[in-house]
């Protein structure tokens, strides 16, 4: 290392950051505590007792959406190369109208607790849920990957501590804050961090462009001059070297927002469909805003830091590359971009925040794998929904655990991933099986269980195999030389392949249950639409649950 070799070493321990970044977590925890009251019910824990408003919700719905990737992944991608990285904001905000205008009033009229509610409303509740809780599960995961990589980072800038102990912190408070507050406690630190991110985000882009007098142009031109791919990056076409990918990557990324779980639950902790719908709308407005900053921050770092060594890691000879050699790694753009802005407070500031970003999204995340477990799979399968609250509580509350150190462990072993690319493939998972199940079930009416669990497997063991057999794990996790997978993102296989088995198996079940599901479909439409069903329809609903 040479003269300036990092920033974070140059500078020192920055103090400003350190204190405000204790403060967001002293904050969190506070919240948390008092929240401690309202999670001694089912209700309670899943949804707040259905008792938040949608202003509220739409806030909350926002904070847990933006996540590190869109934060600190997509500036990164702007960063690292350009126009293309813009694919991730417009594909995560292209999602959204989806989940407005099809899905928010329906899965609250069919639902409770978990969208495999609505997904087996009239279809066999064991195998169904089964499948659901399964497709949930693993893209909690893969979406955990993504937020502790961040979280990881941006404390291992700040304190300097190894990389592993800094997301086995972020890993247990994220368990508490389940654990202790539930619902109501991770709302409230969602909506704390979607003010904060909104603010944080505004200032740094203001900063960024006053410092170019507020021009867009002269940002941009600045950019192209001083970047290693010069004037290419303000032009589309660098970042995928076909269009398979570049169109794979954009159905995992609309289609997969409609069938995330952490934002599927939020439908259920208001109360009724009318505020459903509203804080969905809330929730877009301010998703569409924060993906028209974040490219500015992306562009604005690589026109900033890319002309000042002290940012990173440099050579003994004095070279170094300007994307692979930032300190902590691309993913810390927007956070050295503070710096640069604004010295200490700014960084300090907006390390806060994104550290509030990640903390925010990993306890919906884990709150809705843990009530995947303990609602789906034990409440409603294992005992047959004859579950205590209390032990399915405590089943919620052990899972939340189990979740948490698998994920740690994950993050550990994908530690270099970029955040957004990561979360990409956890949409991929959403896509191929969480939306075609739910989708299939609520508008088509020859649906069955069968088709149903045959496309949601297809779609969930497509897309986790071709995920493994691509590059980011048969190369870089597993060390093999060729990825038998040629493409990085799986949705164009895997989500066609999901919606073809749930027709396929589907129209070809001639049994009589299937008779039964397909007659029940009148009352679920109407359930769906109104939030009862008509009593002339009930006794085909009931037939098909039997």
């Amino acid at each position: 290392m040479a003269q300036g070799a990092s920033a974070a070493a140059a500078r020192g321990p920055d103090w400003i950051a350190i204190g405000m970044f204790l403060i967001i977590v002293a904050v969190t925890l506070v919240i948390t505590w008092r929240s401690a009251g309202s999670t001694g019910s089912k209700a309670g824990f899943y949804t707040a007792g259905h008792a938040i408003t949608p202003v509220q919700n739409g806030l909350a719905t926002a904070g847990d959406f933006l996540s590190a990737a869109a934060f600190l992944g997509i500036s990164a991608l702007v960063y690292a190369n350009g126009f293309d990285g813009f694919i991730y904001a417009l594909g995560f905000l292209t999602g959204w109208p989806i989940v407005l205008f099809l899905m928010s009033e329906r899965m609250r009229n069919l639902g409770s607790y978990t969208f495999a509610d609505a997904a087996a409303f009239r279809l066999q509740r064991t195998p169904v849920r089964l499948v659901a809780a399964t497709g949930s599960l693993v893209v909690v995961l893969f979406y955990l990957i993504a937020q502790l990589i961040g979280a990881g980072k941006v404390i291992q800038l700040l304190f300097g501590i190894n990389y592993i102990f800094a997301v086995l912190g972020v890993g247990v408070l994220m368990i508490l804050y389940v654990i202790v507050g539930g619902m109501q406690a991770t709302t409230w630190v969602q909506i704390t961090k979607a003010v904060l991110l909104l603010c944080g985000g505004t200032l740094l882009a203001l900063a960024a462009l006053w410092h170019f007098e507020f021009s867009l142009g002269r940002l941009l031109e600045a950019a192209s001059h001083v970047h290693p791919k010069g004037a290419a990056i303000l032009v589309p076409g660098g970042l995928f070297a076909e269009p398979v990918s570049a169109i794979s990557l954009g159905l995992a990324l609309v289609f997969g927002t409609a069938g995330l779980p952490h934002i599927l639950m939020r439908f259920f902790t208001v109360k009724d469909a009318a505020a459903a719908r509203k804080s969905v709308f809330y929730a877009t407005a301010c998703v569409a805003y924060f993906c028209w900053i974040i490219p500015v921050l992306g562009f604005a770092a690589a026109a900033i830091l890319m002309t000042d060594p002290s940012y990173f890691n440099v050579a003994a000879s004095g070279q170094f590359n300007k994307i692979a050699d930032l300190v902590g790694g691309p993913n810390m753009a927007s956070i050295h971009l503070a710096h640069a802005m604004g010295g200490p407070l700014l960084l300090g500031f907006i390390s806060a925040v994104a550290f509030a970003t990640i903390l925010a999204v990993v306890a919906g995340l884990t709150l809705a794998g843990a009530s995947a477990v303990s609602h789906d799979i034990y409440g409603q399968v294992l005992a047959g929904g004859k579950a205590s609250e209390a032990r399915e509580l405590l089943v919620s509350k052990v899972s939340a655990v189990a979740i948490g150190v698998v994920a740690v462990l994950l993050a550990y072993a994908f530690e270099n991933q970029n955040v957004a690319f990561m979360a990409g493939l956890a949409l991929s998972v959403a896509a191929s099986c969480n939306f075609p199940v739910l989708a299939m079930a609520m508008f088509w009416r020859g649906t069955t269980t069968r088709g149903a669990v045959a496309g949601g497997l297809a779609g969930l063991v497509a897309s986790v195999v071709l995920v493994v057999l691509s590059k980011t794990v048969w190369i870089a996790v597993l060390g093999f030389p060729t990825a038998l997978f040629p493409y990085d993102n799986p949705a164009l296989v895997s989500m066609p392949l999901a919606f073809l088995f749930v027709w396929l198996f589907s129209v070809t079940d001639r049994s009589e249950r299937a008779a039964r599901e397909r007659e029940a479909f009148a009352a679920q439409f109407i359930q769906s639409e109104i939030g009862a069903a008509l009593a002339s329809e009930r006794p085909a609903l009931a037939a098909a649950a039997s």
